[in-house]
């Protein structure tokens, strides 16, 4: 991979997909173009996929610390499981589709906890190496105030 590709800040950020974060989080994290690499999905659940491209952003392009930022408000702790269960099928999903769906989503209970189960997951997997530093934090989705959680 070419070093331009390289973040510049050896930072991979974890996130939500939310649209309120666009723009907004990296203003308030001080990250431009080509600071850092950045990995979201629905609740900025670690799976095994966030995984891959850590993997990817630690021994290929020189990341050192990977931050997980959950926020307030998020989306996936009122997803009805059930409702999307029924507009799947609605709309011509395979009815025989059936893992846990709560689970697969990964519907968050809490938002704190959800980020702090994240850095565990991360800091116990068998492929990171322990030096990277891995932290935790609550973005405050109205004012951008950022809460260190672990």
């Amino acid at each position: 991979m070419g070093s331009n590709a390289k973040p510049k800040k050896k930072l991979a950020v974890v996130t939500c997909m939310d649209t309120r974060l666009v723009n907004f989080l990296s203003e308030k994290l001080g990250i431009e173009r080509g600071d850092a690499k950045v990995i979201k999905n629905a609740g900025n659940v670690i799976t095994e996929d966030v995984i891959r491209s850590l993997v990817v952003a630690i021994y290929c392009l020189d990341v050192e610390r990977v931050m997980v930022v959950g926020h307030t408000d998020c989306g996936m702790m009122s997803v009805d499981v059930e409702e999307i269960k029924k507009k799947m099928i609605e709309r011509g999903a395979n009815p025989y589709f059936t893992p846990n769906l709560k689970c697969w989503l990964s519907k968050i209970d809490d938002e704190e906890k959800n980020v702090i189960k994240g850095v565990d997951v991360i800091k116990n997997h068998p492929a990171i190496p322990k030096d990277i530093v891995v932290e935790g934090y609550l973005m405050d989705i109205e004012t951008g105030d950022l809460k260190k959680i672990c």
